[in-house]
């Protein structure tokens, strides 16, 4: 009978450390530039009605942008000039990328947002 009672106490156990696991895998996602990159395009799909080719190349600028952000600018200084230049080039590109997706509607429309 205690022997029955160990198995049983010992699969609770591992249970409850696999779903723990997923959990923590789960919050480690939402910092991936991927992740982020497929909200914010959902976001704009719903306010600029994109098409699919729109859709795929927003998406593609906004993981670049993202992950280019996260090596170069994210966790630096904000005063640092090396920082600034970067942001900037990041966002002009981002912004030519933008221009020439986008139909003039939608982008303005963007750039109210």
């Amino acid at each position: 009978m205690k022997n029955i009672f160990k198995v049983i106490a010992m699969s609770f156990v591992m249970l409850a450390g696999i779903g723990s696991m997923n959990a923590q895998d789960l919050k480690q996602d939402q910092d991936r530039p991927e992740v982020i990159a497929k909200q914010q395009v959902s976001d704009l799909n719903d306010a600029l009605q994109l098409s699919g080719d729109q859709q795929r190349t927003i998406f593609r600028a906004l993981v670049s942008k993202a992950s280019n952000y996260k090596k170069h600018v994210d966790g630096k200084s904000a005063s640092d000039p090396t920082v600034i230049a970067n942001k900037k080039k990041f966002d002009d590109v981002h912004n030519k990328i933008m221009k020439k997706t986008l139909t003039a509607e939608q982008y303005k429309k963007w750039q109210a947002m």
